[in-house]
């Protein structure tokens, strides 16, 4: 079937067959901006699906920011040794009792907009303050979410500080980045002998994986800004999915490096085994292939007793698993799946062991949602509203902005000892600043506002105390585990994920024994075996370093959303809609038709390229700009159907035709390539000018819209 580009854009030809079509779909080309004269290229054949190499660029050590809700951190390993991973140093300040390899996501900026501090320096600083002075003080905390939250998000976007005041997001990002690059900077040079080149570092960001790509594309943007890399070393920077940082690690770590909550009485619940769960895997594989007839197979690996304990748990006889679909991959097969707890969201991913290299793929499109730690502190924050009043909490907030962080600070340390079998209460200090306002802006003390509230299980202490009861306390961690609980549930009833028996329960959430329990209580039962490696904090960061030494990894992923591009194709009667039939030059075109590139949950190899080619309509033209378009679902046929929105933009910038690279070149034939991928934690782009085998700058722009 012919198509041709839709009207609009800055006149393009195209080719009629795209090179490279990954799901069933019409061949043909995007909508263009500027109406020209529009009449495709010659129809080729399309070649068979295109695997591009990833190319490895060169650098002497990988630095992994893992720039968290609540908190961030780095590490960093060098690649003549990259699973040595060097964490950095201890933080100054900190709470008592808190390990302080990671800092609060904390910024203070002066008055002036002038950065101060980051973390606990940042945190401790704006304590100390004066209350009328720091009213004047720009204080970020917690700020991350707003990226994700923000449903048109642009370079443009602002963000709020503690006092009100608003500055844009990018340069509040920035400020924190370039803090994390300055600060590894320079333990990498005091541990280095001789100054690091300036292109040496191979810079890893972490982002959660159900952030769309412009969120991904902010946080490049602000690295940029930040002065991590340049715009012409883009390469030297990789964005990291946060489960997918956690799974990589995971499947590196030995057995007695992992807490099983299905087995704490015995042994502490470690698993035992002095070897990795990717080791694991190949060793159990090797030993059912020549053990096939015992009955004692697996037994003789470590991997093979914690598999045992499992079927008699199950009531199913070790002899049994040359018959599982299990078998093969030793432990619970070579599928488990990875809930990433953090702050602010809880990411969730489905991964399958791939033999004999230990590369992993994507069995099911990363989900999740807002089931991070802070559910914990706005459920706090909504029982002090119903104690003390809605208008009273914002007005607090709003005039006594330190008092209010020193009110959250107190929280999370009671916030970190509740546990489902905890019997006492727990004393939550209220800062002076908030008594004293309470009263002069009520009339009567916080004592009397208890006594008149209904809230019954919170009480006023002798020493001048909130006093909430440990059942009390666990209920605001309710709605926030339930959720996280549901959605592994309905997760694990997917037809992709059946057979995964082993679920890694990661990030600074998964540290709280509230969510531990919970999660063990609820799916422990079902033959899911909950295990929480000992440095569950730090496991996404430790990660994202491995992933920075080799992020070719993940070797498939599953593409979230479908993407195509708006076409023009030959109108059929009783086929196409009357309303999309367009009349030019005499010819009858079905307008909007929407041309799927990938579609969503498709498997999609690293490197695997979906490729257009185009050519310029008119001679001089300097650019060629193509809107791209995404849906949820697979089969949207235009792109005025429901759920279907222009997402971001192609461009490709032409050198100029009286150039001596396009010196008898026929303008009309001028072939631009370009080639997609996919299969990354990001979407690329790349074109080649075909006369002149000459690269052509290529973008696509999530941020414009």
């Amino acid at each position: 079937m012919l198509t041709v580009p839709e009207m609009g854009l800055q006149g393009l030809y195209i080719s009629s067959s795209p090179e490279r079509s990954p799901v069933p779909s019409p061949p043909g080309s995007p909508r263009t901006q500027e109406s020209c004269g529009i009449a495709p290229l010659t129809p080729s054949q399309s070649p068979k699906p295109e695997v591009r190499a990833p190319q490895r660029a060169s650098f002497s050590v990988v630095v992994a920011i893992d720039f968290g809700t609540t908190s961030s951190g780095y590490a960093f390993s060098f690649a003549t040794d990259p699973e040595a991973i060097h964490m950095m140093r201890k933080w100054e300040g900190g709470d008592p009792g808190v390990a302080h390899q990671k800092t609060p996501t904390c910024l203070l900026l002066t008055p002036e907009g002038i950065f101060h501090s980051f973390g606990y320096t940042a945190r401790d600083y704006y304590h100390d303050l004066d209350p009328e002075e720091a009213r004047d003080w720009l204080y970020f905390e917690k700020f991350k979410m707003k990226i994700h939250s923000a449903t048109d998000l642009t370079l443009k976007t602002q963000l709020e500080a503690v006092n009100g005041k608003k500055m844009l997001a990018l340069e509040v990002f920035a400020h924190a980045l370039r803090f994390f690059k300055e600060h590894a900077l320079q333990e990498l040079r005091e541990q280095s002998e001789c100054m690091l080149e300036k292109d040496a570092v191979r810079w890893v960001l972490t982002v959660p994986a159900i952030w769309k790509q412009p969120a991904k594309q902010f946080m490049r943007e602000a690295a940029y800004l930040a002065g991590l890399v340049s715009r012409e070393d883009a390469e030297k920077l990789l964005i990291a999915l946060e489960p997918e940082a956690a799974s990589v690690y995971c499947r590196k770590l030995r057995l007695h490096q992992l807490m099983d909550l299905s087995s704490r009485t015995a042994g502490g619940g470690r698993l035992g085994e002095r070897r990795s769960i990717d080791s694991s895997f190949r060793h159990a594989r090797e030993q059912l292939r020549r053990s096939r007839h015992s009955r004692t197979f697996l037994v003789e690996s470590g991997v093979g007793e914690l598999w045992s304990e499992m079927q008699e748990g199950d009531s199913v006889p070790c002899s049994s698993l040359q018959s599982s679909p299990f078998h093969s991959a030793s432990l619970f097969g070579d599928r488990y799946m990875v809930a990433d707890c953090g702050g602010g969201t809880v990411d969730l991913t489905v991964h399958q062991l791939e033999q004999p290299h230990g590369t992993l793929k994507e069995l099911y499109k990363a989900s999740g949602g807002p089931y991070g730690a802070v559910g914990v502190d706005l459920a706090f924050e909504q029982l002090l509203c119903r104690i003390f009043g809605e208008d009273f909490i914002a007005k607090f907030k709003r005039q006594r902005p330190a008092a209010w962080v020193d009110l959250t600070i107190a929280f999370e340390a009671r916030k970190r000892t509740a546990g489902p079998h905890r019997a006492g209460a727990l004393n939550i200090s209220l800062p002076f600043s908030f008594i004293d306002f309470y009263r002069k802006q009520r009339g009567h003390n916080v004592e009397t506002a208890l006594r008149r509230s209904s809230v019954n299980f919170v009480k006023w202490s002798s020493q001048g105390m909130l006093r909430m009861s440990c059942e009390a306390m666990n209920e605001l961690f309710q709605p926030t585990v339930s959720g996280i609980i549901q959605h592994i549930e309905m997760l694990l009833a997917k037809p992709e994920v059946q057979g995964v028996k082993l679920l890694f329960l990661v990030g600074g959430f998964a540290e709280s024994a509230v969510l531990q329990h919970a999660v063990q209580e609820a799916l422990g039962n079902r033959g899911l075996r909950v295990v929480v490696p000992h440095d569950v904090g730090l496991t996404i960061l430790k990660g994202a370093v491995l992933f920075g030494q080799a992020p070719g990894v993940v070797r498939v992923r599953r593409s979230p959303l479908t993407y195509g591009v708006g076409v023009l194709n030959r109108f059929v009667p009783g086929h196409h809609p009357p309303e999309k039939l367009l009349v030019r030059d005499g010819r009858r075109w079905c307008t909007d038709v929407f041309e799927r590139f990938v579609a969503a949950e498709q498997s999609v190899a690293l490197g695997e390229e979906v490729r257009r080619s185009y050519c310029p309509a008119r001679p001089g033209q300097r650019r060629v700009l193509i809107n791209l378009y995404c849906c949820a679902a697979e089969d949207a046929r235009f792109i005025t159907d429901p759920g279907v929105r222009k997402c971001g933009a192609l461009s490709l910038e032409l050198e100029p035709e009286g150039s001596p690279e396009n010196t008898g070149t026929s303008p009309s034939r001028r072939e631009i390539r370009a080639a997609m991928q996919f299969g990354d934690t990001e979407i690329k782009v790349t074109a080649v000018d075909v006369s002149t085998n000459r690269s052509v700058r290529a973008a696509i722009d999530f941020l414009s819209n």
